[in-house]
């Protein structure tokens, strides 16, 4: 009996543990269900791809200075009226299910639209405005941009959350790419170099377009520096016909659209992409660095402000500047060493030794924020200065203790990676097409 006893306890154990098998796999494989579910949900379809016929890109409008992405309150308005668009839930009855009703308002011409957080028609979800002229624009009254109160093609969706009000504005991508290039170079650059802007920035909403990056609103991008900056600059005639000159062109490598890394001016040699600390692959092989000067080796940017740059800063204050921006107490600073370095001479590795310590800082713009920040005067190449600020203007650097001063001379403005704009403008300046330009910085690749 013992052991027939024994043999069903047995037998009743194995079973258990066979069924919380099972449960436990049941649990992985609805997670992993779930997980798949969420990440499709981040996807786009349809017209929100990059390669619909006509893809719209939804970018979210963030406050003043681009601080964060919740405003207060909205001040809206347009030409030719608004009209606004709403859901609504009314009661059936019984067992039937609650009706969704669509709410329609309109707006005269001029008239000012004031929505705050707790506006009632956002009681059963989002607000769509819309000019009642689809070639008319929104303006937004209670944001400041560059140019003063900006204006937007396309329509609005404003999302009520806890916090404040979210604005997303959707606009087919070419005209999205008016309201970019203008904001990321200035209208008065070279044609053939605001075409080279012109494709790099579409090239890289290209990119940005195959996922959402803000997904609970459905939103490709913001309008900030995070992505592209979009709607700082007011749209001119010269960056919208280097648009339309360019009308969907991108730049491609090995069969793929590539993102288009710019930055302000260059050394007179650009870097790759391990300067982010990742490593130089197949893939990435168009953001290997090059020299930047011309058939006969002249710099093409070696006149310009930004070109060369040199601060010398007190013992004092770059000891409690790279305390304060990286986090950790070394003490008195005694001596700051670049321990590695990259294509082109970028910094990708400083030492900083203090009394108590020592810190250990990598990649350029670790590095850049480390000797950032207030307290010392940047001489630029032109003999003008500036007053530093929280990055230190590129990591193509040289530092050295000089008494109780650390000397540092550097060059370039930007991460360095990819086109330079200035370089841009200058290779135009002699003569250059906007392909052979932007060959020249993406080595390897296509455009089309």
């Amino acid at each position: 009996m013992k052991r027939k006893a024994q043999g069903i306890y047995i037998s009743l154990a194995i079973m258990v543990l066979v069924l919380i098998n099972a449960v436990a796999i049941h649990i992985l494989l609805q997670k992993k269900i779930q997980k798949q579910s969420q990440v499709e949900s981040n996807l786009p379809t349809g017209d929100y791809l990059p390669d619909a016929e006509c893809p719209l890109i939804r970018v979210v409008i963030k406050t003043n200075g681009f601080s964060q992405i919740v405003h207060s309150e909205i001040k809206l308005s347009s030409q030719s009226g608004l009209n606004i668009s709403y859901t609504t839930q009314r009661e059936q009855g019984g067992e039937d299910m609650p009706k969704i009703n669509v709410e329609r308002n309109s707006y005269a011409g001029g008239e000012i639209l004031a929505i705050a957080p707790d506006d009632a028609r956002f009681q059963s979800g989002t607000i769509c405005i819309e000019p009642k002229d689809s070639a008319d624009r929104i303006t937004i009254h209670s944001l400041t941009r560059g140019y003063g109160e900006p204006s937007y093609r396309g329509k609005l969706e404003l999302f009520a959350t806890a916090e404040g009000i979210v604005i997303v504005n959707e606009v087919p991508l070419e005209e999205y790419l008016y309201a970019v290039v203008p904001s990321e170079m200035p209208a008065s650059y070279e044609p053939e170099a605001l075409k080279c802007q012109a494709v790099c920035a579409r090239s890289y909403a290209h990119c940005q377009m195959l996922t959402f990056g803000y997904p609970e609103y459905s939103a490709h991008v913001d309008d900030s520096v995070s992505y592209q900056v979009y709607g700082n600059s007011k749209e001119q005639e010269a960056t919208i016909r280097a648009v339309q000159e360019t009308e969907g062109q991108r730049l491609w490598h090995q069969n793929d659209v590539v993102k288009t890394y710019y930055y302000s001016t260059s050394c007179g040699h650009s870097t790759s992409v391990e300067a982010w600390g990742s490593a130089l692959t197949e893939e990435n092989q168009y953001l290997k660095g090059v020299s930047i000067c011309n058939e006969e080796g002249k710099a093409y940017e070696e006149t310009l402000p930004w070109y060369r740059w040199k601060a010398s800063v007190s013992e004092e204050t770059m000891s409690n500047l790279i305390e304060l921006n990286t986090g950790k107490e070394i003490g008195r600073l005694q001596n700051i060493s670049i321990t590695k370095k990259g294509v082109g001479g970028v910094v990708l590795q400083i030492v900083a030794t203090g009394t108590k310590g020592k810190v250990t800082v990598e990649t350029e713009n670790k590095i850049r924020s480390a000797l950032g920040g207030s307290g010392y005067e940047i001489t630029k190449n032109d003999g003008s200065i500036v007053k530093s600020t929280k990055l230190l203007p590129s990591a193509f650097f040289t530092i050295a203790k000089n008494g109780g001063k650390y000397i540092i001379e550097g060059g370039g403005y930007g991460h360095g990676i990819g086109m330079s704009q200035n370089g841009a403008n200058e290779m135009a300046r002699q003569g250059k097409t906007y392909e052979e330009i932007l060959q020249f910085f993406y080595p390897g690749t296509e455009v089309k």
